[in-house]
């Protein structure tokens, strides 16, 4: 299994004051919000050794998920975690929410004194959803597999799992027939068959062809 460095971010900070790393955590549920995690590493901490077990979060048992994410949230400068609801995901589509979420991500970090336009803020994917959506003046580059490859990257991949699983147990309590405890808003085959019997619930991204997709797990 690859593990997560510090590499690249140390590269980076020879040129840039920080580095802000984001990841996307939901984006093919079927039910509840997106979520984009950020994390800030500084040259401190860029010298530090990565903590245990930091993985991506797909590769993180789920159970050591939320001990992952406390190590890595006191190993950054910074972390948070923007949310795009499915309301949103229905209203502006899924590549808005997640520049929307991302946004919000970013500005929550400026409320605690982070200056982002200090920053160069890696993506993890191919793709800039954030620019065209609300912050023209980052400096925003995309890498592919970078919550595979970067710690800063998978400490806010973690970081943001965790708070959107939090999210979905909760909404599980006031509509325990989805099974969002368990399968966290994704197509696990329980979920579908709750959506047969019971039909899509406020939390559901009613936008998508939810009944025509496949069994994703």
């Amino acid at each position: 299994m690859i593990e997560p460095t510090l590499t690249l971010e140390r590269r980076l900070l020879k040129e840039h004051a920080l580095v802000i790393a984001l990841d996307e955590v939901g984006r093919g549920a079927l039910a509840g919000p997106v979520a984009v995690g950020a994390a800030v590493i500084d040259p401190t901490r860029s010298r530090k050794r990565v903590p245990a077990g930091l993985r991506d979060s797909k590769l993180v048992p789920e159970a050591r998920r939320p001990e992952v994410a406390a190590r890595a949230a006191a190993f950054v400068q910074a972390s948070a975690v923007g949310f795009a609801s499915s309301e949103e995901i229905d209203e502006i589509g899924i590549i808005r929410a997640l520049g929307l979420a991302a946004v919000r991500a970013i500005a929550d970090l400026r409320a605690h004194g982070i200056v982002p336009e200090d920053a160069l803020v890696i993506l993890d994917g191919n793709h800039d959803y954030i620019t065209p959506h609300g912050e023209p003046g980052l400096r925003v580059r995309p890498i592919i597999k970078a919550d595979r490859d970067c710690a800063s990257a998978a400490a806010a991949s973690v970081i943001a799992k965790v708070a959107r699983d939090d999210i979905m147990t909760g909404l599980h309590d006031d509509l325990p027939a989805y099974g969002w405890c368990r399968n966290k808003g994704y197509a696990s085959l329980d979920h579908r068959e709750a959506i047969r019997d019971h039909g899509m619930s406020v939390h559901h991204r009613h936008s998508w062809a939810i009944a025509a997709a496949p069994t994703l797990f």
